[in-house]
């Protein structure tokens, strides 16, 4: 399956199921660090930077193409992981065991990041000690990975006042503040093997070129599996660290406009819940040195999340 991945996580006694879809084209972003460059990059699968230590020419010139950078080392395109959590499969063929392999495809090895329709396919496969020889795990193909391991959050979807809402009683939806903010700094020039992140001076004076990531959720949209249709609601104008519901409050008086009255309960839907659907909205930026932070990109990431209604009258848990 091309760029779709789903498993299930238990959350506030609820299922959601994340599930990333084909990705959005690659934004990205290039910026010239010390002796190498990083191009940042954001889509549906993740976002992050690839750098590379090569040196860059006073004239611009480009950062070295994958196939420079292999220096006649084969490139091998997959690598296999156990099979996730809470998938069930049957009994292998003999002599071999399932995997999840992913595999770079469409990738462009004249190019120094891949090139624009790089991107991972992913697949539970059954395979024997050769097929898995194929992909082994190799440490300097780690760099080529890691245009593709920075991904976001699993999101848990919060529902107050009560995990489970109740008829004609206002439901607020947020996500959890753990999974909608991720900031990540790469300042550190021995944590991989890939790139100089970092060009502090010889003498150990100063703070010398860092570059920081961020992703922030901007908008949540959510269609509440009722039939009434989707709504949005704005989580980047939330402070860092709030889901936005005021436990001061009742629910019949929140500033929070990211909510919802069921007319119904869910005893008559499939087994027993509503499908409520979510579409987060992550915009990417890159922060370097003292500059403000700078666009990268946005990206869509879906998920769905069962929801059970009671039918009852009342406020509280």
């Amino acid at each position: 399956m091309r760029n779709r991945f789903a498993r299930g996580l238990t959350a506030l006694s609820m299922v959601i199921a994340l599930t990333v879809g084909l990705p959005a084209p690659t934004a990205s972003a290039l910026e010239v660090l010390g002796d190498g460059a990083c191009t940042m990059y954001a889509n549906s699968a993740g976002f992050g930077a690839y750098c590379n230590a090569g040196q860059i020419s006073p004239d611009g010139q480009p950062p070295p193409s994958w196939r420079d950078q292999l220096a006649g080392r084969p490139f091998i395109p997959c690598r296999d992981f156990p099979v996730p959590a809470g998938i069930t499969l049957a009994a292998p063929p003999a002599g071999k065991e399932w995997v999840l392999r992913l595999t770079i495809v469409d990738y462009d090895l004249e190019d120094n990041d891949g090139g624009p329709e790089a991107h991972l396919e992913r697949a539970i496969v059954p395979v024997s000690a050769e097929e898995k020889e194929q992909c082994r795990h190799e440490g300097y193909m780690d760099q080529y990975w890691t245009y593709f391991n920075e991904t976001y959050p699993d999101p848990v979807l919060l529902v107050k006042p009560t995990y489970t809402p109740r008829v004609n009683v206002p439901a607020y939806f947020a996500l959890a503040p753990e999974t909608s903010y991720v900031l990540k700094n790469y300042g550190a020039i021995d944590a991989r093997n890939i790139a100089n992140y970092s060009n502090v001076p010889a003498d150990g004076e100063g703070q010398g070129e860092r570059l920081t990531m961020q992703a922030v959720v901007a908008r949540l949209t959510v269609d509440p599996g009722d039939g009434t249709g989707p709504f949005e609601c704005l989580g980047g104008t939330l402070p860092i660290g709030s889901d936005g519901y005021d436990e001061k409050a009742d629910p019949f008086h929140q500033a929070s406009t990211c909510g919802h009255v069921y007319k119904r309960s869910s005893a008559k839907q499939p087994d027993g819940m509503y499908t409520v659907k979510l579409t987060i909205h992550w915009e990417v930026s890159y922060w370097r040195n003292s500059q403000g932070w700078l666009p990268v990109g946005k990206a869509d990431v879906n998920a769905v999340q069962r929801l059970p209604v009671q039918e009852v009258q009342g406020i509280g848990g």
